[in-house]
Parts: structure tokens; sequence; C-alpha cells
């Protein structure tokens, strides 16, 4: 009975599923022909971490193209961003906690310059932001001209790329090879996530909206507990939690809580949705679009600085193709290529799988050519899947 709710469930909210299914399905796969490899704690450890920048431009682009508009620039401009926070460090000696909300202003004038020309003189995004791309992109390159690669100094800032969180709770005793921090802090949100989706469930029922069966309802609650209990367990059992996987779930919680509780983010969703109608029940797409483009650049200067953090360098050629796998991660999280439809833990469920797919080939040894087209028909088999549910829903 269960398993028959479960199969109706999936077929009438298989977008909402389907990343997630991927996901799964990519993890088992890599696990067996790894011969386990790819499930072990330091590798996870590192692919979440190669994930922080990804997913965090990732989120960014989400709203981007949740308002129907694309941001090329957000790669060179992140590298860009990154050079200037290492010569900052490391020529002008200024300190981390003044560089690091420094380069945060700058993205986000930097994003607020790129949403004039479509705000205001309704210059298309892709044009206005290739301009950006080609600026960033000899931006990087002037200042790293006279030194090439330049290496960080400051042990703070290159901890937030490397670092991991430190255990309050150590003891010899108890547990002594996991990390308890990570433990209580990955129970603490296996049991937020479960009240969070029992509350969301009954404010429906109560408003009398369609919600899954009792069944699969728990099904669903004790599957994602599993997992994040299983990925608890292994990053306990390495170093525990990243930093930068700490400022990624933040990112992620600031910006969940923004898209999905506040008039913000339903006008975002609203000009998404259809930007005549939008503008003629009062809403300033205008100012939307600035935002969006702003919050844009200064999620792309947070990323620059935790790639550089990461590398504990800023080079020449940071950034390189970052927006293409930010724009990837997104589709592949479930925004839709129409508009209005998207969510931030879909784009960073997306960027996991995404990275997930480069690790696991990258440790079966496949060469660079076949990652770029098994990538690129990933992609394609994404968007496909999103016009298909659409057709379906219409």
């Amino acid at each position: 009975m269960i398993f028959k709710g479960l199969g109706a469930d999936l077929r009438k909210h298989i977008k909402d599923y389907g990343m997630f299914i991927a996901l799964f399905v990519i993890i088992v796969l890599f696990t067996f022909l790894t011969d386990g490899i790819f499930i072990s704690p330091r590798n996870i450890s590192n692919l979440l971490n190669q994930t922080g920048y990804i997913a965090i431009i990732a989120i960014g682009m989400t709203l981007v193209i949740v308002i129907r508009h694309i941001d090329l620039s957000v790669g060179f401009l992140s590298g860009f961003l990154g050079a200037v926070a290492a010569i900052a460090m490391a020529f002008w000696n200024i300190p981390v906690f003044i560089v690091i909300p420094s380069i945060l202003i700058l993205g986000l004038l930097a994003g607020l310059l790129t949403a004039y020309p479509v705000a205001k003189l309704g210059i298309p995004a892709f044009v206005a932001s290739l301009a950006g791309w080609l600026i960033y992109r000899g931006a990087l390159l002037l200042v790293t001209l006279k030194t090439g690669t330049i290496i960080i100094p400051n042990k703070a800032f290159n901890a937030i790329g490397n670092g991991f969180i430190p255990d309050l709770f150590a003891s010899d005793v108890f547990l002594p090879e996991m990390h308890k921090t990570t433990l209580l802090l990955g129970l603490l949100a296996m049991v937020f996530i479960v009240y969070s989706s029992i509350k969301a469930r009954n404010s429906k029922i109560k408003y009398n909206f369609e919600v899954v069966n009792t069944d699969v309802f728990i099904l669903k609650q004790a599957f994602i507990v599993l997992i994040l209990g299983i990925v608890t367990w292994i990053l306990a059992g390495y170093n525990g939690l990243s930093w930068t996987l700490v400022i990624v779930l933040v990112v992620v919680a600031i910006y969940n809580f923004i898209t999905k509780k506040t008039v913000i983010g339903r006008h975002i969703y609203a000009v998404g949705g259809n930007p005549e109608a939008a503008e003629l029940s009062g809403i300033n797409v205008e100012k939307i679009t600035f935002l969006v483009f702003g919050s844009m650049g200064m999620l792309s200067g947070l990323s620059g600085m935790l790639f550089a953090s990461r590398l504990q360098s800023a080079t020449t050629t940071a950034g390189t193709l970052l927006e293409l796998d930010a724009i990837a991660a997104a589709y592949i999280g479930g925004v839709s290529a129409a508009g209005g439809v998207g969510s931030v833990v879909g784009s960073l469920i997306g960027a996991i799988v995404y990275t997930s797919l480069t690790s696991g080939m990258n440790l079966m040894g496949i060469d660079i050519s076949s990652q770029y087209i098994v990538r690129g028909a990933v992609l394609a088999g994404a968007v496909i899947f999103d016009v298909a549910t659409r057709n379906i829903k219409k």
C-alpha cells in the first residue's frame, strides 16, 4: 500500500523528486564503480568542500534565472574579487575582517552595475553580462599581470576554504574517534527538518491544500533522516564539518527563508512568472532586477573568496567557466528555463550532483574530454526533463 502511494506521488511530483533520485543513483553507481572509494570520508568531505563555491554562485544564479535573465559575468567577477582580496591581504596588509565585508560590498556594486543596462535600458542580460565577462576577465589579468599567482599568507582567511569547525565536546571516553559537535549539529538539523516538514504539512491541511498521504510523508522523512544521518556520521568520522560547508548552509538557510517566507521572495517569483502582470499588480520590476543582480554580485564575491581561500592563492585563471557550472547546477536542481520556478535548496542539490559527477569520473580515471560530454548530456537531460514535465502539467 505504501509503495502504491509512493509510486503515485512520485509520478505527481516527479519534478520535485527528480534531483534527489538522480543524486541517489549517482552515489550508488559511483560507490559500486570505485569499490567504495567514492563514499569514503575523505572523498565526501572534499566533494562537499569543492561544491561550496559552485553552490554559492548557483544560489544567486537561481534567482537570476527565476526572473528570466542570465548572468555570464559571475565567473570572472568572482575570480577578480578573489584576486583583489589576495592583493589586499598580501600587499596592502589589510586585516581579514575588513577585507571580507569590503569584497562583498564590491561584489554588490558590480552586480548593480550589471543590472543597470538590463533594468533601465532594456538591454538583454546575456549581452550586458557578456560585456561584464570580458571586462572582469581583463581586470583579473591586469591585477595579476606583474605577479602571476598571488600567494595568500593569512591563516584565518585560508581556514575558510580548508579548515574545520572545532569540536567543543571532544572526549576520549565517548566515541573518541568521532567529531561530537558535528554529530550534535547533524542531529539538530534532522530534528529541525522533520519538525518544519510536519508544521508545513499541518499548515497546508489547515487551509485545505493538497498534501501527500501519511504513509508516503513518513517514508519521505525517514529517507531524509537516513541520508542526513549517513552524511553526518561520515563527516564526523573524518574532521567534522568544514567552514566552507557551514557558510554554504548558512547562505542556503538565509536565501531559502527570503524566497519562501518574505514579500520580496514572492515578488521575485511573481516577476519570473509573468513580468507584465507583476508590473500591473504594483510590483516594481526594476527594483527586483537590481536586487537580484546585486545579490548575485555579492555572492560572486563570496564565492571568489572561498575559491581563493581553498587554493590559498589567487590565479590568472580563477573563475574560468564557473558561470557555466553554476547555470548547469541551477538547471539540474530544477530551475525552469521558462523562469518563475526554482529553489535554492534544489540548486544546492544540483551543485552536489554536478560535483559528484566530476568527482566520480575523476576517481574512475575518465579523461577530461569524456567528462565534458557526460556533464553536457546531464545538463541537456535536465532541461529536457523540465520542458517535458511542464508540458505534462499543461
